[in-house]
């Protein structure tokens, strides 16, 4: 960087774009693979590479930033641009969901009894389970906040525990709605209702775990004095995302859970 005349990160080259790449082809192919031939072992290859890719990645990634000192205020800049367009991407990508649920919903075909829900099918009460996922997940918001301020004001103990009480959180939600798809009297075949039911929560609780396991990561950071009081985007894009699936989760519980039963 001594050598440089200008402020940007000019990354060195690196395989993980190329071994991301495989292992999501593996992983797809994989998917195919256990749907028609319930063969597991591309999958498990796919998933085994991916986790690998990522972990050396993000490995890399911290050592740019904490280590060799590489990430500079219009670096971060860029960074942050970054994740607000990738979550906007997230937005879409949700909305794709909800215009499927309210497009079935709103003007039910005869083919569905003409009324919402389907005929044949019981939805779930939305006050029990899903509102006590509801109130976790609103809490997890609480505590990630309460982390991000212990972050900048450098009490390190606080930030530790607030953290690590998030990633619990995280984890009881993820227990309480695998709970709840196992109790289910519908499956993701019964009809236009359990495919956007199962493809919306399922998509937003794959949202959870990566999310917790993006605040396992900062916590481990934390406990390993990465962060400072100003210099801790990293955990700004967690709690960014975070932030995110709380509030697809809330227009989920209001539409699908509440006025959708």
């Amino acid at each position: 960087m001594a050598h440089q005349a200008h402020p940007f990160h000019m990354v060195d080259p690196s395989p993980w774009p190329l071994t991301g790449a495989t292992a999501a082809f593996l992983m797809t192919s994989g998917l195919a693979f256990w749907f028609h031939f319930h063969s597991v072992s591309l999958l498990v290859l796919g998933t085994t590479l991916l986790v690998l890719t990522v972990y050396q990645w993000w490995r890399d990634v911290i050592r740019e930033s904490t280590f060799l000192g590489h990430h500079t205020p219009p670096v971060q800049k860029g960074l942050r641009w970054g994740m607000i367009l990738f979550i906007t991407s997230e937005v879409l990508f949700f909305l794709g969901f909800f215009w499927a649920f309210y497009h079935a919903s709103l003007a039910p075909t005869p083919e569905l009894g003409g009324f919402w829900p389907p005929a044949g099918i019981t939805p779930l009460d939305p006050f029990e389970v899903p509102l006590l996922n509801t109130a976790v997940l609103l809490a997890s918001g609480v505590t990630v906040t309460w982390a991000h301020h212990s972050i900048m004001e450098g009490n390190r103990k606080q930030a530790i525990h607030s953290l690590f009480i998030t990633i619990v959180l995280g984890g009881y939600f993820t227990f309480l709605q695998a709970l709840e798809y196992h109790e289910a009297p519908f499956t993701i075949a019964d009809g236009v209702y359990g495919a956007t039911f199962f493809v919306a929560t399922g998509f937003h609780g794959l949202h959870v775990i990566i999310g917790s396991t993006f605040l396992a990561v900062c916590l481990f950071r934390q406990i390993s004095h990465h962060f400072t009081l100003t210099h801790h985007f990293g955990f700004e894009a967690a709690a960014w995302y975070w932030h995110f699936v709380d509030v697809v989760w809330l227009f989920l519980y209001i539409s699908i859970y509440w006025w959708g039963s």
